[in-house]
């Protein structure tokens, strides 16, 4: 298999991981349950996801000169994903992300200081203009200052590169931004931001794709969960369910996990509705082992996965 190009445009954070009970009150101090240092930060999880997942995937971001940016370098090279376009800001630190992890039942809550991504530019993803017009798929995220993922986007619709924003964290967009999308990936809050839609039945999420299509994005998919992905565009409005890898042990990089496969995929050529098959698949087994980065799975597991799985037959 010929490996399919994806650019990323997103921030790295170095990942310190806390499992507990609950989060504490203010004031009070907790023992926990376990601690992992890991990679995180949405741009490079979903470019690790995308390589690991057969993809050629290269990330543009900043990182800093410190122990946090040694953790990245390690990881994108154990993963594969090129990280030539990577430029490195002696003038502020590394990303790093506080991460609660509930013991029993893995749900999570986070805290991102994007440190040198913070600083992410309309220039810099200028000066990446060959990456991004070399990918066939284009993909960034929210974590990093708008001004770089709109310039992004627009460099790669300009030479015909299909363009993904997966918004998160939520923040307000506008018509002309969401106009620059070939794919939205919000999830059900997300997806409520961007349209005043409250998503808690598929009928819903219709409605909510309805809306941003109605604002300018090519094609909605709209992630459920533990239900799967909605896929809602010209001609297809489907959900692709989720597939159960086993017990859940740490959601955290989920929705990278899936944003990143999805992406890989659509770069093979694969059509929408396969593409959020195959990302529901990877997101099933990222939910099994702990940690962001290090979570995703690799291509040889969601073939393996989706073989198990009659009605999902590639």
């Amino acid at each position: 298999m010929s490996r399919a190009r994806v650019a990323v445009l997103g921030i790295f954070a170095a990942d310190l991981v806390f499992r507990a009970q609950r989060l504490p009150k203010l004031g009070e101090t907790l023992l926990a349950d376990g601690f992992s240092l890991g990679a995180g930060g949405k741009g490079s999880n979903q470019a690790i996801a995308a390589a690991k997942a057969g993809a050629d995937a290269a990330l543009i971001t900043r990182i800093g000169a410190d122990p946090f940016a040694a953790v990245a370098r390690s990881e994108w090279a154990a993963a594969g994903v090129d990280a030539g376009p990577v430029i490195a800001d002696r003038s502020r630190p590394t990303g790093a992300a506080f991460i609660f992890v509930q013991s029993d039942g893995g749900e999570n809550a986070i805290i991102v200081e994007p440190g040198a991504a913070g600083a992410l530019s309309a220039e810099d993803a200028e000066a990446a203009r060959d990456v991004i017009t070399g990918a066939r798929v284009f993909m960034t995220q929210l974590e990093q200052p708008i001004a770089a993922a709109r310039t992004g986007l627009r460099i790669a619709r300009s030479a015909g590169v299909a363009t993904l924003l997966n918004p998160a964290p939520a923040a307000p967009l506008d018509d002309a931004l969401l106009g620059l999308c070939d794919y939205l990936t919000p999830n059900e809050s997300e997806a409520e931001a961007l349209t005043g839609v409250a998503v808690a039945t598929l009928d819903d999420a219709r409605r909510a794709g309805d809306a941003l299509i109605a604002r300018g994005v090519g094609c909605a998919v709209v992630t459920l969960g533990a239900r799967g992905a909605l896929v809602h565009g010209p001609g297809v409005s489907e959900i692709a369910p989720a597939l159960d890898a086993g017990p859940v042990v740490d959601t955290t990089g989920a929705g990278d996990c899936f944003a990143g496969a999805f992406a890989a995929a659509l770069a093979e050529g694969r059509p929408p509705l396969d593409a959020a098959r195959f990302g529901c698949a990877a997101a099933g087994l990222s939910v099994t082992r702990p940690g962001a980065g290090r979570s995703m799975p690799t291509r040889a597991e969601i073939d393996a996965l989706l073989d198990r799985q009659p009605r999902l037959a590639r």
